[in-house]
């Protein structure tokens, strides 16, 4: 974690623990940190798959829809003069591609590689053991406590949906071998609970 300075770590750690987040919170970035660990192997840039971890839902307000970007923003003002410019701006596109789960067509092969698998740990949570989903669920839920139960089963049955209509939700074969299984088993669990409501 060389790439982030004490204060900041400070700053994030804050962050993670605010009052209303009830998944994207510390133990999200934890979990996702010992995947990192997990797929070490694998990664080209580990400091900078770590930073994209720590930033990626620094800013995290249900109620907007540029959460992503100004994560990436302020990866970007926390880690000026840490590194250099094209890191930076590649670890801000890693941060910005969790708006839609879509990877950047980067021209490094090794950075497509580290975003493709940092994209498959931020969605691991959708192969995990069905009462595992089934608490994430209800964790995004509680963040949304303020969207009517109408709006928010349509919108979370399209978002669903939509993942869940991808060729592949993972975008690496380590992912795709030990996740896509059950994600694919716990999302139309989920639609079908929806429907149901």
């Amino acid at each position: 974690m060389t790439l982030i300075s004490e204060p900041v770590h400070a700053e994030l750690i804050c962050a993670y623990r605010a009052p209303g987040r009830h998944y994207h919170d510390l133990r999200h970035i934890e979990v996702l940190l010992g995947f990192a660990d997990t797929c070490a192997d694998a990664i080209a840039d580990r400091e900078a798959v770590e930073a994209a971890i720590w930033f990626h839902d620094a800013i995290y307000d249900t109620r907007c829809r540029d959460n992503e970007e100004r994560s990436a923003a302020l990866a970007v003002a926390r880690l000026a003069g840490t590194t250099d410019d094209d890191r930076i701006a590649r670890i801000a596109a890693m941060i910005r591609a969790t708006a839609g789960h879509v990877l950047p067509d980067f021209a490094d092969a090794a950075a497509r590689r580290d975003c493709a698998l940092f994209l498959d740990m931020d969605l691991a949570i959708l192969g995990s053991r069905p009462a595992e989903f089934d608490a994430y669920e209800a964790a995004v839920r509680r963040e949304y406590d303020w969207v009517l139960d109408p709006q928010w089963k349509l919108g979370r049955r399209a978002l669903l949906a939509q993942l869940l209509g991808r060729p592949a939700i993972y975008a690496t074969r380590h992912f795709r071998a030990s996740h896509e299984a059950a994600a694919r088993r716990n999302l139309a669990r989920a639609i079908a609970r929806l429907d149901l409501a």
